[in-house]
C-alpha cells in the first residue's frame, strides 16, 4: 500500500520532458518532489506562477511565493510570475499538457468531484472547473477509500461534479487504473495489494484482464 509520497512518486512516472504541468492542491503538490532530473518539466500554478520546484526546507520558505493552495514553494531557474488571467489564459487555451487533481469522488465513467461537501462552508470551486473543462489528459491522486473504509471510485458520484466525463488515469494507495467506456480498468497494484483488496474497495466497475503487475516504486 503507498502512502501520499509514494502516490505521487508514481504519478511523477507520467510526467514526459518537455511538458507543462497543472498541479492541484493536496497530494499533486508532491509530485515536482519525484519528477526525473533527466527531463525538462515546468510546474504551472493558477495563482500565476510558471517553473514551480520542490517545497523549500524547513527554514528557507519564501511567504511571498505560494502555490494555488497557498502552500510555501520554490522557483526554479528562469521562473516567472503572472495575473490570473494570463494564467487561466494557458488554462483554457490548452496549452497545458498535464492536469494532476485531487478529488473526493471519481466515477467510473470519468466524472469527478473535487470541490464542495455539501453543508461544509467552501470559497469557491477556484481553478477546477476550468482545468477538468479544458485539459485532455488528467491523472488523480486520491486514496481509494474513505476514513470510513467506504470506496471513492463510484458507479456514479454522490457529491456536486467538477467535471463530466474528464478523468483519465486514478493513481491511489492501493492502485493504478485507467478510465475506460467499461469502467475502471487496473494497471498496476500497490506492494502487497492484492486484486481481490482493490477490488473489494472498489465499487464502479472494474476490469481486471491477465496478471496485474505490482507497481514497480
Amino acid at each position: 500500500m503507498l502512502d501520499k509520497n509514494g502516490i505521487a512518486k508514481r504519478i511523477a512516472e507520467e510526467v514526459q520532458d518537455g511538458y507543462y504541468v497543472n498541479l492541484g492542491i493536496g497530494i499533486p503538490t508532491l509530485v515536482a518532489n519525484f519528477v526525473r532530473e533527466d527531463i525538462d518539466v515546468e510546474f504551472q500554478s493558477e495563482n500565476g506562477v510558471l517553473g514551480m520546484g520542490p517545497f523549500p526546507f524547513e527554514g528557507e520558505e519564501d511567504a511571498d511565493i505560494i502555490n494555488a493552495g497557498k502552500q510555501t514553494i520554490t522557483t526554479l531557474d528562469g521562473a516567472s510570475f503572472f495575473d490570473s488571467a494570463t494564467s487561466f489564459s494557458m488554462i483554457r487555451g490548452q496549452h497545458v499538457h498535464l492536469t494532476i487533481l485531487g478529488a473526493m469522488e471519481v466515477a467510473e465513467n470519468g466524472d469527478i468531484a473535487n470541490w464542495k461537501i455539501p453543508g461544509r462552508m467552501v470559497k469557491g470551486m477556484g481553478g477546477a472547473m476550468d482545468l477538468v473543462a479544458s485539459a485532455e489528459n488528467i491523472i488523480v491522486a486520491m486514496m481509494h477509500t474513505n476514513k470510513r473504509g467506504e470506496s471513492k471510485l463510484l458507479k456514479k458520484c454522490s457529491l456536486p461534479l467538477t467535471g463530466v466525463g474528464c478523468v483519465k488515469k486514478i493513481v491511489t494507495n492501493l492502485a493504478v487504473l485507467e478510465v475506460t467506456e467499461n469502467g475502471f480498468k487496473l494497471l498496476e497494484r500497490a506492494p502487497g495489494v492484492s486484486v481481490e483488496d482493490i477490488k473489494n474497495a472498489t465499487e464502479g466497475a472494474l476490469i481486471v484482464e491477465g496478471d496485474i503487475p505490482e507497481m514497480n516504486i
